[in-house]
């Protein structure tokens, strides 16, 4: 904070269980993540290597130490996993893993069929060395599932040593928790808040409408994911009540109802 101004909400450091901000990096230089971590590392939490970009990305591990050394923990997206457990090389994703120094990893099944007792037990047996973060919910469009399963799904998994639970939306924020024009299966949401902890789950939310909505629907200690890189310090606005949008959430009712007074 480069000065001070009353009302505005507490944020922890890091490491941080709650308001947790994960970014998706999707090819970045390293240059680019030297400038991504000099202007905003102190508000990434988790850095994803979005989908299998870590197969292809060059100086990958310079570029995971930049991150770590930041206080960034990095860790590979689903759709890696998948491509190696479809290919029934689980052991070899490990060794990636390890070979890279990376101590977070995700368990996912949007792209492929995993059953879920299966799921879970390669979730406790990855749980005992890593930080372990699942997903919940598939990438295809159409494909509902009911907010009893979602529950249920959260809880088995959350049971068997993940860290949190990420809730669908993939990149382009139509899928899974949102309906195809980008805005929240509010029902839905809510009966997953009623008996699942809003700190165990990590809301991807790549629009800045969802973020808005979340902030406001949660608070700014809310957990988002699938942050885009110029969009961490405008997230941090959004959390502070420096953005138009969520510009009121934080300040007293008697200044807020003063400074709507038309004059």
């Amino acid at each position: 904070m480069n000065t001070e101004l009353p009302f505005l909400p507490e944020r922890s450091s890091k490491p941080r269980s709650s308001g947790v901000t994960m970014v998706m990096d999707k090819g970045l230089s390293l240059r680019e993540a030297e400038d991504l971590i000099k202007s905003a590392g102190s508000y990434i939490d988790l850095l994803k290597l979005g989908f299998g970009t870590a197969v292809v990305t060059a100086h990958l591990k310079e570029k995971i130490k930049l991150y770590q050394d930041a206080g960034i923990r990095v860790y590979c997206g689903g759709t890696l996993f998948e491509a190696f457990f479809v290919r029934d090389m689980l052991d070899e994703y490990v060794r990636f893993i390890d070979a890279h120094g990376i101590d977070c990893l995700e368990v996912s099944d949007g792209s492929m069929v995993i059953p879920h007792d299966r799921k879970c037990e390669v979730i406790q047996q990855l749980s005992k060395n890593y930080r372990v973060l699942s997903e919940v919910g598939s990438k295809e469009e159409g494909i509902l599932i009911s907010p009893k399963k979602w529950i249920q799904m959260m809880r088995d998994e959350l049971d068997a040593g993940s860290w949190k639970v990420i809730a669908e939306a993939r990149e382009s924020g139509t899928v899974g928790i949102y309906r195809p024009n980008g805005t929240a299966h509010t029902i839905l949401i809510n009966k997953i808040l009623s008996k699942v902890k809003g700190d165990d789950i990590l809301w991807e939310a790549p629009k800045k409408a969802q973020q808005v909505w979340f902030i406001k629907h949660m608070s700014a200690h809310v957990n988002l994911g699938n942050i885009a890189p110029a969009d961490v310090i405008p997230l941090e606005c959004l959390r502070m009540g420096l953005r138009g949008d969520t510009f009121f959430e934080h300040l007293p009712p008697d200044i807020v109802e003063t400074a709507k007074q038309k004059s």
